[in-house]
């Protein structure tokens, strides 16, 4: 089973979650060292790097980096450039592909397409997939 981990500080990240549906884990500010034992796919939101450090902890904690098998970018497009960097930097940092990108808390069919990824992605178990998706073209 590939599991899910997410990082927020408005909630725009946690609405998507609760609107999917998946079982998640919500990587804490206060306790970021957390170990997931299993696969799992990120979710984050757009921040700048300063407020990244809980997610670098998470991420460098036992074999966090290792089980990573992809990364789902949110953002605001108002923003152009700087939609969905973390995602971005993370993917070019840690080699992880980025399986879709979605703006602000999505819409129904962000969540459509993310349950698929998700069930796409416990099918393929452990294998990381080179998907990139995402429900408006990027510029």
């Amino acid at each position: 089973m590939v599991k899910i981990a997410f990082y927020t500080i408005t909630g725009q990240t946690q609405r998507f979650i609760n609107k999917t549906g998946l079982d998640a884990h919500r990587i804490e500010d206060a306790h970021p060292q957390y170990q997931m034992n299993d696969k799992y796919i990120l979710i984050l939101p757009s921040y700048q790097d300063f407020m990244m450090d809980s997610v670098v902890d998470f991420l460098t904690y036992k074999d966090n980096k290792e089980n990573l098998l992809g990364l789902i970018g949110c953002g605001n497009r108002n923003f152009n450039d700087l939609f969905a960097q973390t995602a971005k930097k993370i993917s070019v940092t840690l080699h992880v592909p980025i399986l879709y990108l979605l703006e602000l808390s999505g819409n129904s069919a962000d969540v459509k397409n993310v349950r698929q990824i998700v069930k796409e992605a416990c099918k393929k178990g452990t294998r990381r997939t080179k998907r990139f998706a995402s429900s408006k073209s990027i510029s």
